[in-house]
């Protein structure tokens, strides 16, 4: 069964609605400088709403290179389940944030497409894969971008994921999946996850059709 996971949730309704479509992981932003961000006193609030009307689906924060100290503090504050580091976090950074782990592998894209780029992004990929999932983490692939640390709603070769995934390597895929390809996505890389933000939005704003057609979608290539 693949894990469906469904990013940048800033309100119940769309928190419930992810949740009955049968999504196993919500995230949360807690990057100011990203338009999905959420305030840890206005997620606290929900997590707290959403956990006591019974809901099972386990909730991840986002950061990228913020002080140790502060995720950790609104891991708490908020009672995540799971952290999602996007940025350039070390190992030894990892082993102590308090939650699991999500790490992100920016995969980048190579502008010619040569083999031999291909093969040294394969290479690079894997390292990371195996580092992070020896450390007992979680790794999530997505596309390498210059704008922001995620959520770009672009792809990359999936190729690439498919190879690192052949290797025994388990990961989320991300990057540019929507209701639409999400289910050939699984097919063609058989990842442990994949994780979704952009693809379910219409004009910057959850669209609730998406998002069921996604999950719904993502269940369905998870059985074929």
């Amino acid at each position: 069964m693949t894990v469906v996971k469904v990013c940048g949730m800033r309100t119940m309704e769309h928190m419930t609605l992810a949740a009955e479509a049968g999504a196993d992981l919500l995230g949360m932003v807690f990057l100011p400088t990203v338009r999905r961000y959420i305030p840890p006193e206005d997620a606290a609030a929900l997590a707290s709403e959403f956990r006591e009307q019974g809901f099972k689906p386990k909730l991840v924060g986002l950061f990228a290179d913020q002080p140790l100290e502060h995720v950790n503090a609104v891991a708490r504050q908020v009672g995540l389940d799971l952290v999602q580091l996007c940025g350039s976090e070390p190992l030894e950074y990892m082993r102590q944030v308090e939650p699991l782990v999500i790490k992100v592998v920016h995969v980048p894209v190579s502008p010619s497409g040569d083999t031999d780029d291909r093969y040294g992004v394969v290479v690079t990929v894997e390292e990371q894969l195996q580092g992070i999932n020896d450390a007992g983490h979680i790794a999530l692939l997505d596309r390498q971008s210059s704008v922001q640390p995620g959520g770009t709603g672009q792809t990359f070769d999936w190729s690439v994921a498919r190879e690192v995934a052949e290797s025994g390597h388990r990961f989320i895929l991300a990057g540019g999946l929507t209701p639409e390809n999400v289910g050939e996505a699984i097919k063609a890389v058989e990842p442990w996850g994949v994780d979704v933000s952009t693809g379910v939005e219409t004009d910057g704003v959850k669209d609730e059709k998406k998002i069921r057609r996604f999950v719904a979608a993502a269940l369905k290539g998870a059985t074929v």
